[in-house]
């Protein structure tokens, strides 16, 4: 009987795990842009070398943490924040439905003059 509850709750909690994933709320100093690791913490933004802060945090499309090495060599659509020093501190691989929503800034210069 309690294999049936644990399994029942379990599944429950994959339910409710993947509803709440549907739906990402990036912060309002998040701007977009392109993405692509050179060699970790090397990367490329927008065309431009960048660096990955030492505690970066790069979000898949399911919102699952993903490693630098592993998306080498690979160009992505992000959304990205930068901490106090310029270098990347988070990292969100868009979805396509994420990627729609336009507009969305894509410099300090403009964020600042948006209103969320």
């Amino acid at each position: 009987m309690y294999r049936c509850f644990i399994a029942f709750f379990a599944s429950l909690m994959l339910v409710g795990e993947a509803s709440a994933q549907s739906t990402r709320n990036f912060p309002p100093t998040a701007l977009r842009g392109a993405f692509e690791v050179v060699q970790a913490p090397e990367v490329a933004l927008n065309g431009r070398p960048a660096r990955l802060a030492a505690g970066s945090r790069i979000a898949g499309q399911d919102n699952m943490l993903k490693l630098s090495a592993s998306l080498t060599g690979q160009k992505f659509l992000v959304h990205y924040t930068v901490d106090t020093q310029g270098l990347l501190k988070d990292v969100w691989i868009l979805t396509a439905d994420e990627a729609a929503k336009k507009p969305w800034p894509a410099t300090a210069a403009e964020a600042q003059g948006w209103l969320f």
